[in-house]
């Protein structure tokens, strides 16, 4: 990447050029797209580059022309940086890894997309995606849900943003978690074609995607071990049955959590457990009745609702998010904003 970086142009609108300056690492994949586009609008930070692997040379606002982010996509020269506070890294897993190891070496905090830190465990990451770039860091690592790590956040190096399945889920769980009631939860999970990026596989091709519902990666998804860990985090220590699902839309996701519980749970005590876990929280909604996902379509809202069952003494408990902003790049922003110590929905509201 050139330094310093690219100029905006002087017909670009207006943004922030006083407060944290910050990088977009990986901006022509969906997330990374979404995410420089949520930053050059947003009041606070000064976002000073796009970088990427294709598209070198082009502005982001030609390959992404409804985002109209201005800056030239350039190659990612992290000896180059200078003066930059933080960076949102949105490479795959494995990729991302030394790049945020290089920032941390020019004191950049990050947030980083892929699955490298999300969790804890060396050896489960390992079962599950294979040899850790880095593992020295993963003791550096938040996982930033700030719903649920909200303090450490805000003093994290590294935070690690949640996957979009966990996301919905975990929010829609973490009550019951709380209060170790769940002895079992199957949860059932879909999510618009966004969630499979810029490249199609044999899965996830268009016509393969219209008028059809697709599971994927059958008894073997990589979310999994990233919920199990989080809700043992919550004094539930459970082995998790995930499947996932494609759909035919554009963005959106629902987790539907069908849950077993130890003792029978009521109405109003579900009640209660989900309005004290969310009354503070400006970007979880707790419903009445069940959430859909346009709803919450191109916002950082998560809606959630939960009943119980009294025909089976289940608990079924909905998350519903759009996948690419709460279940990405939006909460990217709500993250580096606690880490800057602003307001946390600033420039997402």
């Amino acid at each position: 990447m050139a330094s310093p970086p690219v100029s905006p142009p002087a017909d670009s609108q207006a943004h922030a050029q006083d407060g944290p300056r910050v990088i977009v690492a990986g901006a022509t994949g969906f997330a990374g797209a979404l995410a420089a586009h949520l930053l050059w609008r947003h009041p606070d930070f000064e976002l000073v580059a796009v970088t990427g692997r294709s598209e070198l040379g082009r502005r982001l606002s030609e390959v992404y022309p409804r985002y109209r982010v201005p800056l030239e996509i350039q190659p990612l020269e992290p000896a180059r940086l200078q003066g930059i506070d933080a960076a949102v890294v949105a490479y795959p897993h494995a990729a991302a890894a030394p790049t945020v190891g290089e920032l941390l070496d020019r004191g950049i905090r990050v947030v980083d997309l892929s699955a490298d830190f999300r969790l804890r465990s060396l050896s489960t990451y390992e079962r599950w995606y294979g040899e850790h770039p880095r593992p020295d860091l993963l003791e550096r690592a938040v996982y930033g849900l700030s719903e649920l790590h909200r303090e450490r956040i805000a003093t994290a190096a590294i935070v690690a943003n949640p996957g979009c399945y966990p996301t919905a889920s975990l929010l829609a769980l973490a009550p019951l978690a709380r209060a170790g009631v769940i002895a079992d939860v199957v949860i059932d999970a879909k999510q618009g074609i966004s969630g499979a990026g810029r490249v199609f596989d044999e899965t996830t091709h268009l016509s393969m995607a219209g008028e059809n519902i697709l599971p994927y990666k059958v008894a073997a998804h990589r979310h999994t071990p990233e919920i199990e860990e989080q809700l043992a985090l919550l004094r539930t220590d459970v082995r998790v049955q995930f499947q996932a699902h494609l759909v035919p839309l554009d963005e959106g996701e629902m987790a539907s959590c069908y849950v077993t519980t130890t003792r029978p749970v009521a109405a109003a005590e579900l009640e209660e457990l989900y309005a004290d876990a969310y009354a503070a929280e400006p970007f979880v909604e707790v419903l009445d009745g069940p959430p859909g996902v346009l709803e919450v379509r191109e916002t950082n809202y998560c809606r959630v609702f939960a009943a119980a069952d009294g025909h089976t003494g289940k608990v079924i408990a909905f998350g519903a998010i759009d996948n690419l902003w709460k279940g990405t790049s939006s909460q990217a922003v709500q993250n580096l904003n606690l880490m800057f110590a602003l307001s946390e929905t600033r420039g997402l509201l």
